[in-house]
């Protein structure tokens, strides 16, 4: 299947290809829990997330700087966000202020001039995956654009302590996938960056490079986890479910009653 940027979100695209976003859906991150039986719902296309105010705010951000086409586009699928004049509403005008912020610095916009949404394809543990670069400095770097939380609040992690944004939500992951297809493609091993902006009253900024160490890490994490869910989307193997998350709660069906001890189960 050749990817364009109009069939690369379709479900025969995710079917054929796996993505950073579809392995985390499976396997999971330090922040968010995985559940094969949720991914395998929406690859089917029984499951949609929720779309939040402020995922649809660091949305809009991404399709700005993706480009004009990706900015209208997204305005024709979210329409209620915006008023009869074509403006943001107020509980998503934060949009507009990071824009502006990213904007204002050379450096960050520097790093983020590179060719936008450049689709690659790569074979990495015996299956196809596909990425969407947002920012590809050929010969240079690799940048991709996230709109977060906070840039500097550390999350808490069980036997861990405490881990940054990148860690906590598998953005390592990401870049690993992410130079290992380029390599592929080029022969060049690139570094990774994250160029990042919050959703704090005052925006803060940050171009972070996710050194190969960290990359190394993630990459081992993929393989230990790729075999099975190479299992579960081809349909060998039924998905486990991992009843926390939204769609678990939404189609679990009781059959007997659990004792109280169970409530503490995965404490």
């Amino acid at each position: 299947m050749i990817l364009t940027p109009e069939n690369y979100y379709s479900p025969e695209a995710n079917f054929e290809y796996m993505s950073v976003s579809q392995f985390k859906d499976f396997s999971g991150t330090y922040g968010q829990v995985g559940c094969e039986a949720r991914a395998m719902a929406k690859l089917r296309g029984e499951y949609q997330e929720e779309k939040t105010t402020a995922l649809l705010v660091g949305s809009y951000v991404d399709s700005y700087f993706e480009g004009p086409e990706s900015l209208e586009r997204f305005k024709s699928e979210n329409p209620e966000i915006f008023t009869q004049k074509g403006e943001l509403r107020a509980e998503y005008k934060k949009a507009d202020t990071i824009i502006q912020r990213i904007e204002s610095d050379e450096y960050f916009m520097q790093c983020m001039s590179g060719e936008k949404q450049v689709i690659m394809t790569a074979e990495i543990f015996g299956i196809p995956w596909k990425i969407k670069i947002d920012s590809y400095l050929k010969d240079i770097v690799i940048t991709d654009l996230k709109i977060v939380e906070s840039i500097k609040k550390m999350k808490w992690v069980r036997d861990l302590g405490y881990l940054d944004f990148i860690r906590f939500w598998g953005y390592d992951t990401q870049g690993a996938i992410y130079q290992e297809t380029v390599r592929q493609n080029t022969g060049k091993r690139l570094p990774f960056y994250i160029a990042a902006a919050s959703k704090e009253p005052t925006t803060d900024i940050e171009v972070i490079h996710v050194q190969e160490n960290f990359l190394r890490e993630a990459m081992h994490t993929v393989q230990y986890h790729i075999d099975r869910i190479k299992q579960v989307k081809s349909g060998k193997v039924e998905p486990e479910r991992c009843g926390v998350c939204d769609y678990c709660l939404r189609t679990k069906k009781l059959r007997h009653p659990i004792g109280i001890l169970d409530l503490t189960a995965g404490i």
